[in-house]
C-alpha cells in the first residue's frame, strides 16, 4: 500500500540520519519500523488497559484494603517470623 507521509524537518532529518547510518535502507523502512513500535505500545496500553479493568471488577466484587491494614498484616507477619 502506497501512502504519503509528510514529516516534521526535524523528523525528516532524522530519519535521513538513520538512513545515513546505514541501519536502515530507506526512509520507508524508518516510518514501518517507528509504526510497529507506535502499534506495539499500543498494544501494551489495551493490555494495561484491561488489566485495570480487571483489578477495578476485582475490588467492586471482593472489596479493597487500605494501606494502613496492609501495612499491619506485613508488620504481623514480620513479627511472627522473628
Amino acid at each position: 500500500m502506497a501512502t504519503n507521509v509528510s514529516l516534521t524537518t526535524e523528523l525528516g532529518k532524522f530519519a535521513r540520519s538513520c538512513v545515513e547510518s546505514g541501519r536502515y535502507n530507506n526512509v520507508s523502512e524508518v516510518v514501518r519500523s517507528g509504526l510497529r513500535l507506535l502499534q506495539e505500545n499500543e498494544e501494551r496500553r489495551a493490555r494495561f488497559g484491561a488489566m485495570l479493568d480487571e483489578a477495578r471488577a476485582e475490588a467492586d466484587r471482593d472489596g479493597t484494603h487500605d494501606i494502613g491494614a496492609v501495612a499491619r498484616e506485613m508488620d504481623d507477619i514480620i513479627a511472627a517470623s522473628r
